[in-house]
């Protein structure tokens, strides 16, 4: 399933626990993808070992590219974040510039989806690892979506609430402004009604620490999610 389609994924961070029988809940669930990848602790050897495992199942994979280092064939998709608020330029163009020069000449493009990210949760570990040291407002998003969709041509905006639930209107204000750009959406949901209410505002929605804490309730976002329509 090509990831435009996209209405429901999971995130699985390399670094972190998930058993083969969770695993194989999480990946027959009905979710339209998984996305492997993480802020802190990713090596090549974790993110390999969870690439066999995820492998036996039809759904597609994607590797959120997070270190030079852990990027490894295998996967149907390579989304590649560039952090649109960090005040470190290696975020925005720095770690992509070197990827380039190692990968550039093998990669095949069509599997390769570049990402504007919006870090709006500045306790969390991604936002301390790029930089991002404030917390964007409403005008301040709707100036990054409008940069990613008419300035970069980006084909996806992500706002990232990482372990925080978003607010709904700074969502829908991104959403109105974005056309052509898809918006995913990924932070703090913890039950069926959190992922319905960003599924009506976000093209894809991104279901991630719930996994590890709380299995049933994370997969109860996947029917969640696809019984609601994003608002036009």
């Amino acid at each position: 399933m090509d990831y435009t389609t996209w209405r429901h994924a999971f995130k699985l961070d390399p670094a972190k626990t998930v058993t083969d029988d969770e695993l194989e809940k999480l990946a027959e669930s009905g979710t339209d993808g998984l996305i492997v990848g993480g802020s802190d602790g990713v090596t090549l050897d974790n993110v390999l070992e969870l690439l066999v495992r995820v492998r036996r199942y039809s759904v597609p994979v994607a590797l959120e590219v997070s270190t030079v280092e852990s990027v490894t064939p295998g996967f149907d998709y390579y989304f590649i974040p560039t952090v649109l608020n960090s005040t470190q330029v290696e975020f925005i163009n720095g770690l992509h510039h070197a990827a380039l020069r190692e990968y550039g000449h093998m990669m095949n493009w069509d599997e390769v989806v570049a990402e504007g990210y919006c870090i709006l949760n500045p306790d969390c570990t991604a936002a301390k690892m790029t930089g991002v040291e404030t917390v964007p407002d409403e005008e301040d998003v709707i100036a990054y979506a409008r940069m990613a969709e008419h300035l970069f041509k980006l084909p996806v905006f992500y706002m990232e609430y990482s372990g925080t639930y978003g607010d709904a209107e700074v969502v829908e204000a991104a959403s109105r402004i974005l056309e052509n750009t898809r918006l995913f959406y990924g932070g703090g949901i913890t039950n069926a009604e959190e992922a319905k209410t960003m599924a009506a505002l976000a093209d894809t929605v991104i279901i991630g620490n719930i996994i590890y804490t709380d299995l049933k309730a994370a997969l109860s976002t996947v029917e969640a999610v696809k019984s609601v329509s994003r608002q036009r």
